[in-house]
C-alpha cells in the first residue's frame, strides 16, 4: 500500500491561532518548528512519503492541515471551514491533491466542514457536528461519498473542538475515546475508554504501528498490550491551539 501524507510547516503566526474549548496560552514557535519537524521525522522513519504544502503564512491555523480537505478513494474533498479566517487555507491544498492524481469536489456555501470532524473507517465515516461543521456541509460530504457506498452519519460534537478531538481509530476498528469528551459513546460499534484526553488521538502509520501524543502514556500502555507498536512524539504547542497528532497531516492512503 503506498503512504503519502500532506504536510504544512507552523506560519510565523502560530500564536494567533484560534482557541474555543481551552484557555489561551503563550505558543514558543521555535519550540514548535522542533515539534513538527519531528512529528513529520516520525512518518519518514515508518516508511512515508511526504509533500509540504505552500505555506499560508497569514493564516495562523495553517499548520492544522486536516481541516482543509477529506480524502476517500480517489476523491478530495476541499472543505469550507467553519471559521472564516481559515478559508484561504484551502487553495494550495487543492493544487496539492491535484497534483497527487485525485479528483476534486468541493463543500460550498451554506455548508461548513472541517476535516477535523471526519473519522473514517471500514466503509463507515462518521462526522461531528458541531462548532464548525454544519448539517449542510455533512449533507454535501455525503452525497460526494455516495459513490463509494459508504454509510455517514453525523455526531453531535459539544464538548470539543472537532469529532477528532474526542475520538479516532485503532487497525481494527475500534474507537478511542476519553469519556469526559465523548457525547455519546454508544454510537461506535466498538469502543475503547482510555484514561488521558491526548489517549484518543491515534495515527495509524501501519497495520500495527501508531502515532500519537507522548503526554499520553497510560494509553500507549494500553494499546501496547494490544499488540500495537506504538512511536510517542511531543506537540505540546500544538495542544496549547487544540491541536492534536491526528490534524496535523492528511493521510493519502492508495
Amino acid at each position: 500500500m503506498s503512504r503519502r501524507a500532506l504536510v504544512r510547516a507552523p506560519g510565523p503566526r502560530l500564536h494567533d491561532g484560534l482557541v474555543t474549548h481551552v484557555q489561551r496560552q503563550p505558543v514558543d514557535l521555535d519550540r514548535a518548528h522542533r515539534q513538527w519537524r519531528a512529528y513529520v521525522a516520525a512518518f519518514v522513519s515508518a516508511g512515508w512519503a511526504l509533500t509540504e504544502v505552500e505555506p499560508a503564512d497569514d493564516c495562523p491555523d495553517a499548520v492544522f492541515i486536516e481541516d482543509t480537505v477529506v480524502v476517500y478513494g480517489d476523491l478530495a474533498v476541499i472543505c469550507r471551514p467553519g471559521a472564516l479566517s481559515r478559508r484561504a487555507e484551502t487553495a494550495a491544498v487543492e493544487v496539492a491533491v491535484r497534483e497527487q492524481g485525485y479528483r476534486v469536489a468541493h463543500i460550498e456555501a451554506p455548508g461548513t466542514l472541517d476535516g477535523g470532524d471526519v473519522l473514517k473507517w471500514g466503509g463507515q465515516v462518521w462526522v461531528g457536528r458541531g462548532g464548525r461543521t454544519n448539517a449542510a456541509g455533512i449533507e454535501q460530504l455525503a452525497g460526494h461519498l455516495e459513490e463509494f457506498g459508504v454509510s455517514t452519519v453525523a455526531v453531535t460534537t459539544t464538548k470539543v473542538l472537532h469529532l477528532k478531538s474526542a475520538v479516532s481509530a485503532l487497525p481494527d476498528g475500534t474507537v478511542l475515546g476519553y469519556p469526559p469528551n465523548v457525547d455519546d459513546p454508544s454510537i461506535y460499534p466498538k469502543f475503547l475508554a482510555v484514561p488521558e484526553e491526548a489517549g484518543a488521538h491515534v495515527v495509524l502509520l501501519d497495520e500495527d504501528r501508531v502515532l500519537m501524543a507522548a503526554n499520553a502514556p497510560r494509553t500507549a500502555a494500553i494499546l501496547r498490550e494490544r499488540g500495537l507498536h506504538v512511536v510517542s512524539v511531543d506537540i505540546s504547542e500544538f495542544e496549547k491551539l487544540e491541536g492534536c497528532v491526528t490534524c496535523l497531516s492528511v493521510r493519502l492512503r492508495a
